[in-house]
């Protein structure tokens, strides 16, 4: 328990991929030291040589080396990732919900920028920007080869200067400009509503800093307008990920005390944790604990959980812990499948490196890397169906992902056939007027998959998925 209480953890895309990640933040390397490879080094100290002397034109020797240090790591995963000056900042201000940019979850798709979300409120979002849009310039320059660091940085800047991106947009087949002015972005992560009489929803839209102490008073908003709630819907769609600590908090609000919620492995002492649900493994070694203040029947009430394919990381921790406890039904769609753990190991002040040292497993002892959570209770987006669930990436399709460590994969047909028929589908939706084609927004009187948890919770029938099926578990082949 003694390193545990080290972790922040950060479980997010952050630059990488809008929060796609879960790091725990330490400035200790390994004690022990391993051999180095000593001829593949002087191979490569033998490149750098000829690079430095017979170029064509002059180069920078820091350069250089910064380059051969972000290749080696990128080589490794996704979500492995060296950090210089700049980059380390971003990614400290990730931690904290704060940067100035244009507020969009990103990664990378075909040599292009997707947007995985736009942030609730940001300039983005006002703009109309959509999840699976393709950025394919930032201002004057193409992002096609492009690293998507590169991108990052192009997209941020000082507050009230203008950035202009050019968009494809897939479901209408159009390509189109939209001048963004950049602001300081302060993502709200929680937000509430009865409902009605007797029924709570409360949204996290990412694990932050603030996230527990703005859960605890959406809760206790929600008891103070109705304290006979019946049921409550805890909406986890395109939740992207975030600090590993919130997610932990989030889920200890509804399961009993001292349970685990999640727990990890890897080579190292310090990747072997065991995070429960209490005070210490959420908060550390110091501080109030804003979930004292919540009502006791919070951890009795029945409980709908709501994801889909962008929910990650942190929100599959929390899904797959309610789901294991049996304290929750979960709905919707298969989730991403983040389960690995990054760590943060400082290499100078201003400097560091981000490297996978665990996967994280489910209080059953599940890995769900590169699967996901699949649903007690499958759920389309609409009434029609999902008819494009099967485009959306997830983590299994991402180059170099890992593998869950519990078998290895096999190739999806179903899949690969769904996703033809979504293409199809898809051409034929584009000829359609976009009113037509835009899915409600969560939470409205519209969101058909939160009508359907309000069935849950009273006992009526739910709608099951008409298009929906599951991705199958990793598989050893014979």
């Amino acid at each position: 328990m003694g390193h545990k209480l080290k972790i922040a953890g950060w479980v997010g895309i952050g630059v990488m991929a809008g929060a796609l990640t879960t790091v725990s933040l330490q400035t200790v390397a390994r004690g022990t030291v391993t051999p180095l490879p000593l001829e593949e080094l002087q191979q490569l100290a033998a490149v750098f040589g000829m690079v430095k002397t017979d170029y064509v034109e002059p180069v920078d020797e820091k350069k250089l080396i910064t380059e051969a240090i972000a290749g080696m790591v990128s080589s490794l995963d996704p979500h492995s990732q060296y950090f210089d000056k700049k980059s380390f900042k971003e990614f400290k201000e990730g931690t904290s919900g704060r940067f100035v940019g244009v507020g969009i979850e990103i990664t990378q798709e075909d040599g292009l920028v997707k947007i995985v979300s736009p942030i609730e409120g940001s300039p983005a979002f006002r703009a109309g920007l959509k999840t699976n849009d393709m950025i394919t310039r930032i201002d004057d320059t193409p992002v096609k080869g492009m690293t998507l660091n590169d991108s990052v940085k192009r997209m941020r800047g000082e507050p009230n200067t203008k950035v202009v991106l050019t968009l494809f947009r897939k479901d209408e087949n159009r390509t189109f400009t939209v001048t963004i002015v950049r602001e300081e972005i302060k993502q709200q992560s929680v937000r509430s509503k009865l409902v009605e009489p007797g029924y709570g929803w409360i949204r996290v839209s990412q694990f932050q800093e603030n996230t527990v102490e703005d859960f605890a008073r959406k809760i206790n908003e929600l008891y103070k307008e109705d304290p006979q709630i019946k049921g409550m819907v805890l909406d986890l769609r395109n939740d992207p990920g975030g600090l590993l600590t919130a997610g932990v908090a989030v889920a200890a609000a509804f399961l009993p005390e001292n349970v685990t919620v999640v727990s990890t492995n890897g080579q190292t002492q310090d990747s072997k944790q065991i995070l429960k649900a209490t005070a210490r493994d959420y908060l550390g070694r110091s501080g109030s604990d804003p979930l004292k203040s919540l009502p006791a029947s919070l951890k009795k009430v029945p409980l709908v959980v709501l994801v889909n394919e962008g929910s990650a990381s942190a929100s599959e921790i929390v899904s797959g812990a309610l789901q294991d406890h049996k304290r929750a039904t979960i709905m919707g769609s298969q989730t991403f499948g983040k389960g690995s753990v990054q760590t943060f190991r400082a290499l100078g002040p201003d400097t560091g490196l981000k490297i996978t040292t665990s996967r994280y497993y489910t209080p059953s002892g599940k890995s769900i890397q590169a699967t996901g959570i699949v649903p007690d209770v499958m759920v389309d987006e609409t009434e029609e169906g999902s008819p494009y669930a099967a485009l959306r990436t997830r983590e299994a399709d991402l180059g170099k992902h890992l593998g869950s460590g519990q078998g290895e994969e096999v190739k999806d047909v179903a899949r690969e056939k769904a996703r033809e028929e979504a293409l199809k589908r898809l051409e034929e939706a584009s000829r359609k007027p976009v009113s037509e084609t835009r899915p409600p927004e969560f939470g409205s009187a519209k969101d058909f998959q939160l009508i359907q948890a309000l069935n849950q919770l009273k006992g009526k029938p739910v709608l099951v998925s008409k298009t929906l099926v599951e991705r199958k578990a990793d598989k050893k082949e014979n």
